[in-house]
């Protein structure tokens, strides 16, 4: 992880990679949970039988599964010192080139594109990338926007 001691610290790291995060597996229990939690019980997530024969071979973890997991990845990466609070922001481009099977491992890099000051603070802009162990395209592309609100 890279700790920046201020928000000014962090406008210096522009066009800098972090990571990679350490590996997770996606398990079923997570998926189904998932599952629960936004009501998509589409049978290639949760039918482990049918999904053997299934696309994919398997069952696979929603795209938005993948996507929930960025801010624990961040975590992972970045801390910013001296603010008083740090919120998502929202995303820009986010796209899922492949799927993730259950059982696999996943670990996220981040690239910082742009740190800029705002009435609110300063707005990160911040490149992450998931990657499945053992597979060249990504699972998860997606530009994640945090608002970092200066210490009083």
């Amino acid at each position: 992880m890279r700790t920046f001691a201020n928000v000014q610290e962090l406008k210096s790291a522009v066009g800098e990679t972090f990571g990679p995060t350490e590996w997770r597996t996606v398990t079923q229990e997570q998926v189904n949970l998932f599952a629960d939690a936004t009501d998509d019980h589409q049978w290639i997530h949760v039918d482990v039988e049918r999904a053997k024969d299934g696309p994919f071979g398997g069952t696979i973890a929603h795209g938005y599964l993948s996507l929930s997991m960025l801010p624990s990845f961040m975590m992972e990466l970045i801390e910013v010192k001296g603010i008083a609070m740090g919120v998502n922001y929202g995303l820009n481009k986010v796209r899922f080139p492949r799927p993730v099977p259950v059982g696999a491992r996943i670990r996220a890099t981040g690239e910082l594109s742009d740190v800029k000051g705002t009435p609110a603070g300063y707005l990160s802009n911040l490149k992450l990338t998931i990657e499945v162990e053992g597979e060249k395209r990504p699972a998860c592309v997606a530009e994640t926007l945090s608002l970092y609100v200066p210490a009083e």
